[in-house]
């Protein structure tokens, strides 16, 4: 049982810092559409897919961390 222990708390810290990383990203696109005065923020295409693949590289990084090499 304490096998697989380290493997939720794992998982849970993952998920709150992607919950709590998620939440400051969308107060400070919110804070910065507000001090701009241009309402809601209009994402291009091309901008969620750079962003989409910058993602994916952080992710990998992060994953390859545990590799422990």
């Amino acid at each position: 049982m304490q096998e697989d222990s380290w493997k939720t708390q794992f998982l849970l810290i993952g998920a709150l810092s992607g919950a709590l990383v998620g939440a400051a990203t969308a107060y400070l696109m919110i804070r910065t559409a507000e001090e701009n005065k241009s309402g809601p923020p209009q994402i291009t295409t091309g901008d969620a897919l750079k962003t989409g693949l910058n993602i994916i590289g952080i992710v990998r990084g992060i994953a390859a961390l545990g590799g422990g090499k």
